[in-house]
C-alpha cells in the first residue's frame, strides 16, 4: 500500500528530486496503443480482459477500483522524467522523486486544492493496487505473472510547528515492465498540452491516431475502434461524440471524421429490404498552416 510518513527524518533537496520536468510530457507507445485503463471516473470494480490479433491484456481492480485514464497522467509524468533522464545522459535510477507540484503544473492544474491532493494520493493507490497481466513485450522480456504500475508509492510530509502537514515530496517506482520499455526499447512519444484538457475518449483517440499516423491517414471500423478504445458503453454512443468531435474540430494535432459506405443489402425481422452501412473513422494529421 502507499506509505505516508507524518514526518521526513531527512530533508530531500531539489538536487535530490528527478523533476522538475522540462518541454513536453512523453509516453510509452504500448501504454498509448492499448486500453490498459477505464475511461470512466467512477469506480470499476469488475475484472477486464482484452484481446486483439495476438495481444492478450488482464486487470484486475484494486480496493478501489481499477486506475483510470486521469490516474494515467501520473504515470506519464513518471515515465516522461524516466525518459528525460536517459536523454540526458544519467543513469536513471528506478525510484523517481519528484514534487507534486510540478506535476500539477504540468497537468494544468495552477493552485490545486486540497481535493486535487487528496485525489492525487487516490490515484497512486489506484495505479499500485491495480494489477495486469499480459504477453506483450518489454525489453525482449514478457512478464509471465501479474505486476502493478508501480511497484512501490511513498508521500512524504514534514509537520509543521503548528501542526499542519506540508506534502514535500512524492517517491515512486514504476514497475519493471514499463520500465524496461522506456529505457530498452525507447518507444517514446510526445504528447500534446492540450492533451490534459480532454475527456477520457478524445485522450484515447489522440493516443491511437499518434500511434498510428506517422505514416498519414488511417482508416478503422468503427466496432474495432470502440474496441480499442476501451470504452464499454453502447457503439451508438461512440458514434454520437464522434460526430461531435468532428463538428468541433476538438483533437489536437489530428482530424477525425466518419465515414459510411453502402455494403449491400439486408432483409429485417419485417421482411422489409434494407441497406447495410458499414461505418468507419478516419484519423489523419491536421495540415499544418504555413506562416509568412
Amino acid at each position: 500500500m502507499m506509505a505516508k510518513s507524518p514526518a521526513i527524518a531527512r530533508q530531500i533537496s531539489l538536487f535530490d528530486m528527478d523533476s522538475p520536468l522540462h518541454g513536453k510530457v512523453r509516453g510509452e507507445r504500448s501504454i498509448m496503443d492499448y486500453p490498459f485503463f477505464v475511461l470512466s471516473k467512477n469506480a470499476h470494480l469488475e475484472p477486464i480482459e482484452y484481446k486483439h490479433d495476438q495481444v492478450t491484456i488482464q486487470i484486475r481492480p484494486s480496493a478501489t477500483g481499477v486506475a483510470t485514464m486521469w490516474d494515467k497522467e501520473i504515470l506519464l509524468y513518471v515515465a516522461s522524467l524516466v525518459a528525460q533522464a536517459i536523454a540526458d545522459g544519467q543513469i536513471s535510477d528506478e525510484d523517481v522523486t519528484f514534487s507534486a507540484h510540478d506535476f500539477f503544473r504540468i497537468t494544468g492544474v495552477e493552485r490545486p486544492s486540497v481535493r486535487d491532493y487528496r485525489r492525487f494520493g487516490e490515484a497512486l493507490e489506484r495505479l499500485q493496487g491495480t494489477q495486469i497481466k499480459t504477453n506483450i513485450e518489454t525489453g525482449s522480456k514478457i512478464d509471465r505473472g501479474w505486476f502493478s504500475w508501480l511497484s512501490e508509492a511513498q508521500v512524504e510530509y514534514e509537520k509543521m510547528a503548528n501542526g499542519d502537514e506540508v506534502l514535500r515530496y512524492v517517491r515512486v517506482r514504476p514497475c519493471n515492465w514499463l520500465y524496461r520499455a522506456i529505457k530498452r526499447d525507447q518507444r517514446i512519444y510526445h504528447y500534446h498540452h492540450d492533451y490534459f484538457r480532454l475527456g477520457a475518449i478524445e485522450r484515447r483517440l489522440y493516443e491511437i491516431a499518434h500511434c498510428y499516423c506517422e505514416a498519414g491517414p488511417i482508416d478503422i471500423n468503427l466496432e474495432e475502434l470502440h474496441h480499442k478504445i476501451g470504452s464499454m458503453g453502447p457503439m451508438k454512443r461512440l458514434k454520437q461524440l464522434l460526430k461531435s468531435i468532428e463538428a468541433e474540430n476538438r483533437l489536437p494535432e489530428y482530424d477525425v471524421s466518419l465515414i459510411e459506405v453502402v455494403s449491400g443489402e439486408r432483409t429485417d425481422s419485417l421482411g422489409r429490404r434494407r441497406k447495410s452501412v458499414t461505418t468507419s473513422v478516419r484519423m489523419k494529421p491536421k495540415q499544418r498552416s504555413i506562416s509568412a
